[in-house]
């Protein structure tokens, strides 16, 4: 008898539980998993954590800690008091206070907001801008410094029409701005400098320059005075009310506004832009491609020196009109890196991320005069965001986030193959 081999093979097999992704689905997985979610969840969790310090701080709370065992009741209760009452402050702060009587009234905490935002954003869009080309602009100190001495020197020592007046110290800062940048490019353009080291000494440099003519009659110092502050601006030259003068709401606000849609088409809309973007993925690769790399670092510092140049101009003609004294910078310079990175150096992104951090400022006081809870918890949050920015990682083991551009794994199709024995 004649042996038959028979043959078959079954037909592909696969999981029933890996079914194909659609385009909806990775849509989904990539707002889940993208660096817009690990933002919103860093603040997320520093605003957690700012709860857990605020009611280890409360003394109701540590009193009624002392007898948890046998009324657990009362600590919970004492626990939720003292974090809704803060955060609650923090927001009647910062964006609408119910006990107000009007509409009007109840508004002014987010002028005031807008108000603390409109140099964060500022800042941070320069420091954006830098970290798009792959620099670390951590001079934002030292170039708000020169930019707002420049831009006072033009408001209280010119005489000159309304809107002229204003225009003319705006560009003196930013030219100013940009000029104290733009020594850090052509360093590191010709001679390989790094920008830290660079900015950080710059940093200094206008400091103490800043101070010196403050001290100098016929300078900076006001005539007459003993004191390192500045005479106050003139009226022509102070940005104009929004809202009215009921507000502290100016008109450098609408400037930053502009100043994020020129930032966005600058990096995304223009040839130089593109240049920007290419020279931060690869400098090796986009001078292989004839991008002229150090011309782009000598002009991206320009650009950002400008925009932290834009950010001490508001502080001096919107903000501090009476005068100001070597403290102007109000540490917006450091806090402008924060922003940029919780705004992933997007401008919209920083635009957001300005008026939060603008929040934070606006509230934290609101929140100590009405509860009693330290500032310094605002200070904390904020560097807690930092921190969770810095290590998405963390961020998506604690909420379980798929990896960006990742997809379920799909089992391979099982094929089996019988053979008849001989």
């Amino acid at each position: 008898m004649s042996e038959q081999k028979q043959e078959s093979v079954e037909s592909p097999k696969t999981a029933p539980d890996a079914p194909e992704q659609t385009r909806w689905s990775r849509a989904a997985r990539e707002i889940v998993g993208g660096s817009a979610m690990i933002s919103i969840l860093s603040v997320v969790i520093a605003l957690i954590v700012g709860a857990v310090l605020i009611a280890f701080t409360d003394e109701k709370v540590q009193a009624a800690s002392g007898y948890f065992f046998s009324r657990p009741g009362d600590m919970l209760g004492a626990i939720w008091q003292a974090v809704s009452g803060a955060y609650s402050a923090l927001f009647q702060g910062s964006v609408y206070n119910f006990r107000r009587d009007s509409f009007a009234a109840g508004i002014r905490p987010l002028t005031e907001t807008l108000t603390f935002a409109t140099p964060l954003i500022a800042a941070g869009l320069g420091v954006g801008l830098a970290f798009r080309v792959g620099m670390f602009n951590i001079g934002g100190r030292g170039q708000m410094l020169v930019a707002a001495a420049a831009a006072g020197w033009v408001g209280f020592g010119f005489d000159l029409p309304p809107v002229i007046h204003v225009i003319v110290a705006v560009l003196a800062g930013l030219a100013a701005g940009a000029a104290w940048g733009g020594i850090v490019g052509l360093l590191k353009a010709r001679t390989g400098a790094h920008e830290v080291i660079v900015t950080i000494m710059l940093n200094y440099v206008a400091l103490y320059l800043i101070a010196f003519l403050l001290r100098t009659p016929g300078a900076l110092q006001a005539p007459g005075s003993n004191n390192p502050k500045t005479p106050p601006m003139k009226d022509s030259a102070v940005f104009v009310d929004i809202l009215g003068p009921g507000y502290n709401l100016h008109f450098g606000f609408i400037v930053v506004i502009a100043a994020t849609v020129f930032v966005w088409w600058l990096l995304n809309r223009s040839a130089m832009g593109f240049q920007f973007r290419a020279v931060g993925e690869n400098p090796n690769a986009a001078r292989v491609a004839g991008i002229s790399v150090n011309r782009v670092y000598i002009y991206a510092m320009l650009f950002s020196g400008a925009l932290a140049g834009l950010a001490g101009v508001n502080q001096v003609l919107g903000t501090v009109t009476t005068g100001f004294s070597q403290g102007i910078d109000a540490g917006i310079g450091f806090d402008a890196i924060t922003v940029a990175l919780l705004g992933r150096s997007k401008p919209w992104g920083i635009f957001a991320a300005g008026i939060l951090f603008g929040a934070f400022k606006a509230g934290g006081f609101s929140m100590q005069a009405a509860e009693g809870v330290p500032i310094d918890i605002v200070v904390v949050v904020q560097s807690l965001i930092v921190l969770f920015i810095a290590a998405p990682p963390l961020v998506r083991a604690i909420f379980r986030l798929p990896e960006p551009g990742s997809t379920p794994r799909r089992l391979r199709p099982i094929i089996t193959k019988e053979v008849a024995a001989k």
